[in-house]
């Protein structure tokens, strides 16, 4: 709650911005902006298809799209992945898991996710060593030099304030699923299939958000290579891990709008394109998802 009201608070503070990022909307490539609703429109399929491959048993396919696309609207709802998580836990309890085995393969499937958006990560900023620099914080002539300060402080006690809270989860969830992850990641691996699907789901999933993005800022004809583009949303989306409130909502929009400006955007491109990124990812799917999830608890499916 106080990570969200401090995003709030840093919204009212700089909602000029924000208005001019939204009238820069209005100008945008639809092109562009296609191709980013089908890049979206993708990321369930790569959920599901790392999901099938964090288990043994073959999940019906349809169902589990389904589900992955109502998982994305209740991921909205509640903080954390709370929402998400409980919808594929529901899911696969419902397709003959026991709740222990679907716990396991929640935590198999988010462990590949971290390690491969670690990987990411660390292999463009190798490849791409100058696509982030901070001192573009704060762009000459548009804001004063301590503005740049008070927002990467509050995002950093956001940080200290969440990550403390997540240590504590993190150490029970470990204490209690740690032995059935182990064995599922045995298994998973034993199975050249599974362990295939597990591991391309789990990296094309971030590498489809990358391509929202850069479509978005492509959009907006930001002079910002798409490299950096995708530097810029890996290491926001990383920062906005720590901080627990629905979908990311504040906290993933703070991150990646001062992510995008050490790429090299301006401070109202980057606004712009956080604005786009949340229309065709989260506004545009938000109702058909809850009306999918309905349908999905209606028919016991979850």
């Amino acid at each position: 709650m106080v990570p969200l009201l401090m995003v709030v608070a840093l919204v009212c503070w700089r909602w000029p911005m924000v208005d001019s990022g939204t009238d820069q909307l209005g100008s945008a490539d639809r092109e562009w902006l296609l191709m980013a609703a089908g890049a979206a429109v993708l990321t369930w399929v790569c959920a599901a298809a790392a999901q099938q491959g964090a288990v043994i048993e073959q999940l019906p396919r349809r169902r589990l799209l389904l589900a992955q696309f109502a998982a994305s609207a209740a991921n909205h709802i509640l903080p954390a992945g709370v929402g998400g998580n409980a919808v594929n836990l529901r899911f696969l309890v419902r397709c003959g898991l026991s709740p222990r085995r679907s716990a396991a393969a929640l935590a198999v499937r988010a462990l590949a996710g971290a390690v491969v958006r670690v990987t990411l990560l660390l292999a463009l900023l190798v490849a791409f060593p100058h696509a982030l620099h901070m001192h573009r914080v704060v762009p000459a002539g548009t804001a004063r030099p301590d503005d740049s300060l008070v927002i990467a402080g509050a995002v950093l006690l956001c940080a200290v304030v969440a990550g403390l809270a997540g240590v504590r989860r993190l150490r029970t969830a470990l204490r209690t699923f740690l032995g059935a992850v182990v064995t599922d990641v045995r298994e998973v691996h034993g199975c050249s299939a599974r362990a295939a699907t597990l591991w391309a789901g789990s990296l094309a999933f971030p590498v489809m958000h990358a391509m929202v993005l850069v479509a978005v800022v492509q959009a907006l004809h930001a002079p910002v290579p798409p490299a950096h583009v995708a530097v810029a949303y890996l290491a926001g989306s990383a920062a906005a891990a720590l901080l627990p409130t629905p979908g990311g909502l504040g906290s993933l929009d703070v991150a990646l709008g001062l992510a995008l400006v050490t790429a090299g955007a301006t401070a109202v491109a980057a606004t712009s394109a956080v604005l786009a990124y949340r229309i065709v990812t989260v506004w545009l799917p938000l109702l058909p998802g809850v009306l999918v999830l309905a349908a999905l608890v209606r028919r016991r499916v979850l």
